[in-house]
């Protein structure tokens, strides 16, 4: 275990800072600022629930508090690296390895660990041993820094750890209801930084539509989103949502080495995590080369426009997920069974809480609450008939305003298809 102040010691005099993934020369706002806000966010969350701690294995929850990044998608299917963090009381990274290199200067942290790791890969038959240490650590903080109170929020973690940390009488509470709510409400910093995402990800959509020609695979259509993202800060990319002709309909193809053929539909979702790990998820559907859209293609896409915009309409400050499902456009019969799987849902850096159902669905698999000031939602529509050949994909992102929203994905719709 080591105090970041020692962590600074043992970096290289002059070397260039790293702060992950997020840091810029020429960042557009104080990430200080950012990074300090969004552990307030988690930090009051806990006292809401009366949580002395909470403990982050998901990557995105502890790149949301620490801002500190260190392989997040390999890091994401290995219980190697988490963040423990105190009500009242410090922040503690456990980490890979001993890097405390990529947690310097960050305001976020207090002090930086290596990770007793127990999962099979790393401890094989020791699993059991490495478990029990990391619970006594954890213990050993929560008994320094809870005051008395043993509740734990904990965002996901395997029975070996859970049993080694209840073995101390700690009580777990379920971590993703901390996380998920502080997340909710966005700051004016980070609205800036998500437009940033959202620019390098329609940067990429026009690369994208530049070279969409009869011929090109859906896999290297889908690259130039790719190339554009990382070449111009950003991360990675959630999903390979792109299909094209036929495979549009049923949704949820992920893109193959099929060549588009003149005419045919694609439809994308880019689900793209951008610079400063932002996400801008925004659908699109094209067709590929010249001519003019079929009348069927045109008939799908305009009820896809018509979906998004009828939905984007309802939206405000104050209105209740029940009403939003009651007054949503309501889809013909030929298109329910093909329907998206949720009507819109929240985003950050990545998708988010809430998600709102359709009408059909929302007794079932619904849930209450109320949108809120601050809040970027993602508005969907899947519109493709029950044994169709195509389908017509289209998303857009917004922010939830006092009076209504603002637009915060701006790539063009084909208006001149309706």
């Amino acid at each position: 275990m080591m105090p970041i102040n020692a962590a600074n010691a043992v970096y290289s005099k002059g070397a260039p800072r790293q702060h992950g993934a997020m840091e810029f020369s020429d960042a557009p706002v104080d990430l200080d600022s950012v990074r300090l806000y969004r552990l307030g966010r988690i930090r009051d969350e806990l006292k809401k629930k009366d949580c002395a701690a909470a403990l982050l294995f998901d990557q995105v929850n502890t790149r949301y508090a620490t801002d500190s990044t260190n392989m997040q998608i390999w890091c994401s299917h290995y219980e190697t690296r988490c963040a423990f963090i105190a009500a009242d009381g410090p922040v503690v990274l456990f980490d890979y390895s001993n890097l405390p290199h990529l947690a310097e200067e960050l305001p976020t942290i207090d002090e930086y660990r290596v990770m007793p790791s127990f999962y099979y890969f790393a401890a094989a038959y020791k699993g059991h041993e490495q478990a029990a240490e990391f619970g006594n650590q954890i213990a050993d903080l929560m008994k320094q820094h809870g005051h008395g109170n043993k509740r734990l929020a904990v965002d996901r973690l395997s029975h070996m750890g859970t049993d080694a940390i209840r073995s101390h009488g700690i009580d777990l509470f379920d971590g993703l209801e901390i996380t998920e709510q502080a997340r909710l409400i966005k700051s004016n910093e980070e609205l800036v930084l998500m437009q940033k995402a959202i620019d390098v990800c329609e940067t990429g959509m026009k690369a994208m539509h530049e070279v969409l020609a009869p011929g090109i695979t859906e896999n290297a259509l889908w690259a130039k989103l790719h190339e554009t993202n990382i070449a111009l800060g950003g991360e990675w990319i959630e999903t390979r949502l792109l299909s094209s002709g036929p495979r549009t309909n049923p949704w949820f193809r992920e893109c193959s080495m099929r060549p588009i053929e003149p005419g045919d539909m694609v439809s994308f979702d880019t689900d793209l995590i951008g610079p400063y790990g932002y996400c801008a998820d925004i659908s699109r559907s094209w067709r590929c080369g010249k001519g003019k859209p079929d009348d069927e293609q045109r008939r799908l896409y305009a009820a896809a426009h018509e979906q998004i915009h009828h939905n984007i309409a309802l939206l405000k400050a104050g209105i209740s997920f029940r009403e939003v499902v009651e007054k949503a456009w309501p889809i013909p019969d030929e298109f329910m069974s093909n329907r998206y799987t949720c009507l819109m849902h929240g985003v950050g850096l990545a998708d988010e809480y809430p998600s709102l159902k359709h009408r059909i669905d929302h007794n079932i698999k619904g849930y209450d609450g109320y949108l809120e000031e601050g809040m970027t939602i993602c508005v969907e529509s899947m519109i493709a008939s029950d044994g169709g050949r195509e389908g017509v994909k289209l998303e857009e992102q917004v922010l939830i305003t006092k009076d209504g929203t603002k637009t915060l994905s701006s790539y063009d719709f084909e208006e001149d298809w309706l």
